[in-house]
This record gives C-alpha cells, structure tokens and sequence, in this order.
C-alpha cells in the first residue's frame, strides 16, 4: 500500500485512493452479503477523485464549492463502508483502517476547503 501523506498534489492522492480501493475489491473475498458493500466502496471512494476533477474544471465558485462538498460526502461515506468491511474481514483490519484514515484525511482536508469558501462567500456578501 503507497504511503499516501508524503502526496500533496491532492488529484494525484485521490486518483490513488480509487486505484487502490479498486484493487483491493478486485481481490476480496466475496459472497452475497459483501458483495453490495464492495461495490458501493467502489463507487463512494472512486467518487472522491472524479468530483475533485469536476471542481478543478468548475463553471463557477458555486459550482466548485458544490463539487468540492460532494468530495467531502464521498470521503465520509467510504470511511462507513470500510468500517463495515473491516468487522467482515478481520484478517484486512490493518489495510482497510490505513484506507479509512486517508478517507478521514479527504474528510477534514474537504471541510476546510468548504470552510474557507463559506467564510470567503460571507465576506463577499458583507462588502
């Protein structure tokens, strides 16, 4: 598993992030019962990249914030899917708690991205 912190070119990391959820569901286990949760991992962590893609290409500061917001969603929502992976196999605890604290770093690097918009946008509408 790549050392994700030492990337702070946050395209890149996502990018990463998705390629190795997906390699990591490639190569799981699976069953009925799993085999919904894999695949809406997939989806919330391979989600992260691509929005982060469609707010560097915004149309407009509502629209990146908008994109930038859904990042956060999507980190938040595949750090819930790797919990319930991780109860399902305990032989992965280590690689997916290393996945779920990078989707917990998307988290609070996502929030304060919002966070400084939604000050900005406050600022704007007081001058």
């Amino acid at each position: 598993m790549t050392n994700f912190k030492n990337n702070y070119d946050l395209e890149e990391r996502t990018a990463k992030f998705g390629e190795q959820i997906i390699e990591f569901c490639r190569n799981a286990k699976r069953d009925p019962i799993v085999l919904p949760i894999l695949i809406q991992l997939v989806r919330s962590a391979t989600s992260i990249g691509a929005n982060y893609m469609e707010a560097n290409g915004a149309s407009s500061p509502k629209d990146f914030s908008n994109k930038i917001y859904i990042c956060k969603k999507e980190s938040q929502e595949t750090k819930h899917w790797l919990r319930m992976l991780s109860s399902y196999y305990p032989i992965e605890k280590d690689n997916l708690r290393n996945y779920w604290q990078e989707a917990q770093e998307f988290t609070l690097i996502f929030h304060k991205i919002v966070g400084t918009l939604k000050i900005k946008n406050s600022l704007k509408s007081e001058k």
